[in-house]
């Protein structure tokens, strides 16, 4: 157990933030999907056709971060980038086959890794941990 807490947050945290990170890339990129594109994707299961910006805002992102991760995820034929129709300066991106077939197994992958992660955890520790990030979230944001 951590002896002071405040002291020992961030380092643990960090540590946790990695683990996790190198986890997510070595399921992922067998599938194509680099580590955090899976929340592009996530946001374009539940609503294709979005802008780089409507998916930077749903994301806690930059647009130009946003863009730069559709262009690659476009490059390897995940999704695309289509003009609006409505108004020729916006980008829509939409899914391609292959990133709308992704759905299912990626799911499947980021449920083994949060299995994985909280396998030591009764019920009610992991419902009170994920509690415990989002006031965490909320008080830096």
């Amino acid at each position: 157990m951590a002896k002071n807490p405040i002291q020992d947050f961030q380092s643990v945290f960090w540590s946790t933030k990695r683990a996790l990170a190198q986890a997510n890339a070595k399921a992922f990129e067998r599938h194509g999907v680099h580590e955090g594109q899976q929340y592009i994707l996530l946001m374009l299961w539940r609503t294709d056709g979005l802008t780089p910006g409507e998916l930077a805002r749903r994301l806690g992102l930059a647009t130009p971060t946003v863009t730069r991760a559709t262009a690659r995820m476009e490059a390897v034929g995940l999704l695309r980038r289509v003009p609006d129709k409505l108004d020729g300066r916006l980008v829509r991106i939409l899914l391609t086959k292959r990133g709308e077939a992704l759905e299912k197994v990626i799911g499947r992958e980021m449920d083994r890794l949060s299995e994985r992660a909280l396998a030591s955890l009764e019920p009610g520790e992991r419902t009170a941990l994920v509690e415990l990030l989002n006031r965490v979230w909320r008080n830096l944001s």
